[in-house]
């Protein structure tokens, strides 16, 4: 496939999955967070479920690793990472929220350095994870004689939010299954939904009642379902096989520029240039996280350009 056709699928992935930053903060003015979340993968897992089904012939999990990577994958990347996500982003601007889970690939090489047997984390990759703290910081800017201040909670679920999907995708790797990914994105937000909507009914703050039904609420729900989720999984899905998952986890660091455009257009938010240092400091982290998977890339494409 033609390297522009890639591209293209790159842009329109960020713009999927920036877009729903957008798109949940102004959904939030409809229906309560973690409901809000379980409606999204009610959708979703309908689609993905069929989309599977139509893909391939091995879409049901069949042993035991299968049903584990499924169970992993439903609890952390999408019940906790979207309940967590979803009340954080009460309190933060869309452009925060993606900062902040662009934390992901940053966390899931240091988890992986300390669960996987083969990784380790030497002095370089230990500064990479201190870089994204730090990074964190400067988006977060907490108060040290106040961190318990209620400006610090909602960033605080968006960066646990990064934490579940990170660790979440270690584990995964940690399971000896077959089941490929399709059949895995499928059950696992058919599962999630489910774990979405137990939290939520657990939760004292929200309720049925608390779902006002307008073009607006039906129109971020379908667009997070369909657009961002269902479609968004579909081209993830191609890219990977096109381009690795070094090349795609750079998704991360072009999704918060959409997300920071679209919340300005659409909702009037503004981003400080503390927050956008703060980006490129994580960025630089994941950078010196990556740099021999990077440059074994960048090295590879230039001599194949050089034949």
């Amino acid at each position: 496939m033609p390297a522009s056709r890639n591209a293209g699928l790159f842009v329109l992935l960020s713009f999927l999955w920036g877009t729903s930053f957008m798109t949940i903060k102004a959904g939030l003015e409809f229906m309560p967070p973690v409901l809000f979340a379980a409606f999204r993968y009610d959708l979703t897992a309908v689609g993905m479920l069929g989309y599977a089904a139509a893909t391939t012939g091995y879409w049901r999990p069949r042993t035991r690793a299968d049903w584990s990577t499924v169970a992993v994958s439903a609890a952390l990347i999408i019940a906790l990472y979207n309940a967590f996500l979803f009340v954080g982003q009460q309190g933060v601007t869309s452009g925060v929220a993606a900062i902040l889970i662009g934390m992901n690939p940053v966390l899931a090489t240091g988890f992986s350095r300390l669960l996987l047997p083969s990784e380790r984390l030497g002095v370089v990759e230990s500064i990479g994870l201190l870089l994204g703290f730090l990074g964190v910081g400067l988006v977060a800017r907490p108060d040290p004689a106040n961190l318990l201040a209620a400006d610090l909670l909602a960033p605080g679920f968006v960066l646990l939010a990064a934490v579940s999907v990170a660790l979440g995708s270690v584990l995964v790797q940690r399971t000896d299954s077959d089941l490929p990914a399709e059949g895995t994105v499928a059950w696992s937000t058919a599962l999630g939904a489910v774990a979405l909507h137990a939290i939520s009914f657990g939760l004292p703050s929200e309720s049925l009642a608390d779902v006002t039904l307008t073009p607006g609420a039906v129109v971020t729900v379908g667009y997070l379902a369909v657009f961002a989720s269902a479609i968004g999984y579909v081209i993830y899905f191609a890219l990977l096989d096109r381009l690795g998952a070094i090349e795609i986890n750079l998704v991360s660091y072009t999704v918060p520029i959409f997300a920071a455009l679209s919340g300005w257009l659409v909702l009037g938010e503004s981003i400080d240039a503390l927050a956008v240092v703060g980006f490129v400091v994580i960025f630089a982290g994941f950078a010196l996280l990556k740099r021999r998977a990077l440059g074994r890339k960048l090295g590879a494409e230039w001599l194949s350009d050089r034949r």
